[in-house]
């Protein structure tokens, strides 16, 4: 796991969010949610126009392998450490969050940004049908350390999911919530330093996921990261 080092800089603008652009995913659901709650998104994928933005968006659909490899070769990790180093609200969407872990067992095995520390997994069969797609609830940790995003999620919460492969945190403090699918009971958001993310699709869930994105703007507007 990569250790996350919060070091300010001033020169970007709190209103801008950085929609990263590894060319593998429908990044338009993202933009349109963050319009919708007043933010400002930019797609990008060029260092210095992500640098100079108040917040990023890690978005994601597909398979592991090839998203990582695809920001790798468009040198996209080192600007994803380099932002979260800043100590900037940083939010990953499903296979976004996926890709911050130190592996994932997905066709294989490939290594992830190693920002949360623990193992992407497929859902045994056993559970139910894969890839789970549609509506779950939600259930609040009790060992998660955040305040970020105290009072947007609430106990039971729907939301909606379309995900073959989950996230086991090494780490109960990174959790945020649990979802349980057909018995699975397995992290479906996490949260550490100025770092969110959610396996589900805040942008698909309604209000829900509104208020994701509103409390998204405030921990920009406000300047003091997540």
């Amino acid at each position: 796991m990569r250790a996350i080092t919060a070091g300010r800089s001033r020169m970007f603008d709190n209103n801008k969010v950085a929609i990263i652009d590894y060319e593998l995913c429908n990044l338009f659901s993202v933009v349109s949610a963050c319009k919708h709650v007043g933010l400002c998104p930019v797609i990008a994928s060029d260092p210095e126009e992500i640098m100079s933005c108040g917040g990023a968006i890690l978005p994601g659909v597909g398979a592991f392998g090839e998203a990582i490899q695809q920001i790798r070769k468009k040198k996209l990790d080192q600007v994803i450490y380099n932002f979260v180093d800043t100590g900037r609200p940083f939010m990953g969407v499903c296979l976004g969050l996926q890709l911050l872990f130190d592996k994932s067992e997905e066709f294989g095995e490939f290594d992830g940004l190693g920002i949360i520390s623990g193992v992407i997994k497929r859902i045994p069969a056993q559970y139910g049908k894969v890839p789970q797609i549609g509506w779950n609830t939600l259930e609040l940790s009790t060992s998660s350390e955040s305040d970020g995003m105290a009072g947007c999620l609430t106990e039971s919460d729907y939301v909606y999911f379309i995900h073959s492969y989950y996230a086991e945190p090494y780490n109960d403090n990174d959790v945020l919530t649990y979802t349980n699918y057909g018995g699975l009971r397995y992290c479906s958001s996490i949260f550490r330093g100025n770092v969110s993310a959610f396996q589900f699709h805040p942008e698909k869930s309604g209000e829900v996921g509104m208020k994701i994105y509103r409390r998204f703007k405030e921990l920009l507007n406000d300047g003091s990261g997540i």
